[in-house]
């Protein structure tokens, strides 16, 4: 019995048996008497119903999926199957065996949603929590064979001959394999740099016209058609930047005098901006729409200009959004992988000159993962390693943020 058969029998069979345990609650509450005698109403009777028929085949069937996912032991999909419908028949039956006038129907219902709500909440932070500790442990090992101060701070990263440690080769008479991580952040905030530059300043002075100047129709064309630019997917980004955005810059670089790579840093930094711009526009627009209007009446009764209302009241009394808005902007920039590999290559280059080819850190990790090295491979370990140093600088940068908002919250509201 295949994973379908199995959800398709769950659905055809425990589907219709809440809707037939709802009635039957429903109906026991009303043969109690009215709803005036009731201590809830008959329907949350019947959602009290639901749940003792519900709760016992979902702890059946957590309990046969986590005892095969371990290992322990496993459990036969109709063993499963049976198992999880015969328990939910013994929890209808006793339900409505335990149905009463005064039975509070209601404070058992909503105190099953409060916890059904709460342990949603909870998923988050444990799914977090295990990709940190994934990352964590596989980092660690790596760390044991690279060293972090290396890492951190070496300048040069030449894995080339790293599947030959993996191979148990380590000792033979070949070039050392270097993982100086240096060139790679050098690289990503180069290139996160060069699109925060095109996207604040066009998103954000996008949202101030749409929401200061724009008409309701203007706006109502406008903020579409940059929306728009956020369902383009990053492959058709890459292609723009590889085929026609780098022969221009390539092209400009030339006339000026200057030497310019076919992968450069600039191509898909521009592109990138372009890409972040209707998530800073959006966001930017949403929040300083948000601005109560008395503010802006009362800075232009005073005399001041409306160009100096938006400069002065509008901007920092909405600064927290944009500092977000610009945040999102960032992580989406860091993470981004398609177009650095079709624009800028994948050479770890240490430069401050945006017209050479660069790597970023998602790019090694894709690069590391995705080839034929053994697991164990410093290659492959190392994609760990840079993800751990991504996360926590992800972290710091959500921290600054998290300040500089209530900061500016503190004083403005």
């Amino acid at each position: 019995m295949t994973a379908s058969d199995v959800a398709f029998i769950l659905l055809a069979g425990f589907l219709p048996m809440v809707w037939f345990a709802h009635r039957l609650g429903r109906n026991r509450a009303l043969a109690l008497g009215d709803a005036a005698t009731l201590h809830s109403q008959p329907g949350q009777y019947g959602w009290y119903v639901v749940l003792g028929l519900a709760l016992p085949a979902l702890i059946v069937a957590v309990i046969g999926a986590v005892l095969t996912l371990t290992g322990v032991y496993h459990v036969p999909s109709v063993m499963l199957v049976t198992a999880a419908l015969v328990v939910a028949a013994g929890g209808l039956s006793l339900a409505l065996r335990y149905i009463r006038a005064d039975l509070p129907a209601r404070n058992i219902v909503e105190s099953s949603i409060f916890w059904a709500l709460r342990l949603a909440s909870m998923i988050s932070i444990l799914t977090t929590v295990g990709i940190l500790l994934s990352v964590i442990f596989e980092a660690i090992e790596f760390f044991h064979i690279v060293g972090f101060w290396n890492f951190m701070t070496g300048t040069e990263w030449n894995p080339d001959t790293a599947f030959l440690q993996g191979a148990g080769r380590g000792h033979e008479d070949v070039a050392q394999a270097h993982f100086g991580s240096v060139p790679i952040f050098a690289g990503t905030f180069m290139i996160t740099g060069i699109a925060m530059l095109v996207a604040i300043p066009v998103g954000l002075y996008s949202a101030i016209f749409m929401s200061e100047y724009a008409s309701h129709s203007v706006r109502g064309w406008l903020k579409p058609a940059l929306e728009i630019l956020a369902g383009i997917p990053t492959v058709v980004y890459g292609f723009f930047a590889a085929i026609t955005i780098s022969p221009i810059v390539v092209q400009t670089a030339e006339f000026l005098g200057l030497e310019a790579d076919a992968t450069n840093a600039l191509a898909p930094g521009v592109v990138m901006g372009v890409m972040i711009i209707p998530f800073i526009s959006s966001l930017s627009d949403d929040v300083l729409r948000a601005v109560p209007q008395a503010l802006r009446e009362g800075s232009l009764a005073m005399g001041i200009t409306k160009a100096e209302t938006i400069r002065h009241i509008v901007i920092p009394a909405a600064l927290p959004g944009i500092v977000s808005a610009s945040l999102l902007g960032v992580s989406r920039a860091i993470g981004e992988t398609m177009i650095v590999v079709m624009a800028a290559g994948l050479r770890p280059n240490l430069t401050w000159n945006p017209l050479e080819g660069m790597t970023t850190v998602t790019v090694r990790i894709v690069d590391a993962l995705t080839g034929d090295q053994e697991f164990n491979s410093p290659l492959t370990l190392s994609a760990f390693g840079l993800g751990l140093v991504l996360l926590v600088l992800t972290m710091l940068l959500n921290l600054i943020s998290l300040t500089v908002i209530r900061r500016f919250r503190l004083k403005y509201e």
